[in-house]
């Protein structure tokens, strides 16, 4: 049976991805320097700290490897086979990088916690120096994410990254100028596990905002049911059902509905005007605005026809 009904889907111009790979190389670039050069250190000096932070500084390296990688994939234009291109690869890419900030954080929360119960000799100094070199080329490397680090959830977790190595050693300075100056060795395991304390919850954060997104989940800041309410009370519109909201990537939520209109609007001319209203309201009166959106308006009789499992 032909269905008596108008499927009209409009694409607004989604913003595209910018360009991000010029920064993630320099920070990239940096991260490897200061990982290897914080290697050099603690094969010199057998500084347990140094080793920690080094291995803190190559996880951090990877990570903004992933993002770079990610960026890449990110600027590819859609096919017919891939619609969204590989847009949701951030989503992806920050995820991996909180996971990684997440076994970092905990590894540096278990070895603290065993630091404080046996504190190893230290070469503060040398320890110091290291830190020292460190935390400058970190300072670079947030310099450079700092502007683009709200673009989308890969560029949050690459600034994360450095951000978290920075931290690192930052906690590596303090400890040793402590160990230096009064000798208390556990200096060390302390500044670990602040530093943990920072890292952990927003690796935490950042994996529940990229497990929501690929979960599909209704875009955060966005009310399903005052959207329903709203198209509700447009004129024409009797009922709407199969309403769904998602979020393709970071700043491109989108939307469909199936909004029942009588059958007189399609001879009237004012199925196009319900569609045109209903596309208005979700893209300006709610805090997440939708410019991407795909209603289909059709009659009591054929939202009658179909699936019960869409009807909600």
């Amino acid at each position: 049976m032909a269905h008596n009904h108008s499927h009209i889907a409009e694409s607004a111009a989604e913003g595209q991805p910018g360009d991000h790979r010029k920064q993630l190389w320099i920070a990239l670039s940096v991260s490897a320097t200061i990982a290897i050069a914080q290697a050099i250190g603690a094969f010199t000096t057998g500084s347990l700290a140094l080793l920690t932070d080094t291995g803190h500084a190559i996880v951090d390296a990877s990570g903004l490897a992933i993002a770079l990688v990610a960026a890449t994939l990110m600027l590819k234009p859609s096919t017919s086979k891939r619609t969204w291109g590989f847009r949701r690869v951030e989503v992806i890419a920050a995820l991996g990088q909180a996971l990684v900030l997440l076994g970092v954080g905990t590894y540096a929360a278990i070895e603290g916690i065993q630091r404080l119960f046996a504190p190893p000799d230290i070469p503060s100094s040398e320890m110091l120096i290291f830190g020292i070199i460190g935390l400058s080329a970190n300072v670079i490397g947030i310099l450079v994410l700092a502007g683009s680090r709200g673009a989308n959830l890969n560029m949050r977790a690459a600034f994360l990254e450095v951000l978290n190595d920075a931290l690192g050693s930052l906690g590596v300075i303090i400890a040793a100028i402590v160990i230096k100056t009064t000798g208390f060795h556990a200096a060390d395991a302390i500044a670990a596990l602040l530093i943990a304390a920072l890292i952990i919850p927003r690796a935490i954060t950042l994996i529940r905002e990229s497990f929501r997104i690929l979960m599909d989940f209704t875009p955060a800041g966005l009310d399903l049911d005052q959207v329903r309410s709203h198209i509700l009370e447009l004129e024409h519109v009797e009922d709407v059902h199969d309403l769904h909201a998602t979020t393709v990537a970071t700043g491109l939520p989108t939307l469909t509905a199936h909004v029942v209109i009588s059958q007189g609007c399609f001879t009237d001319g004012h199925a196009e005007e319900v569609i045109a209203n209903v596309k208005d309201c979700v893209a300006h009166h709610f805090d997440v605005p939708i410019q991407h959106s795909t209603i289909q308006v059709e009659t009591a009789r054929t939202a009658s026809e179909e699936p019960e499992i869409s009807k909600h």
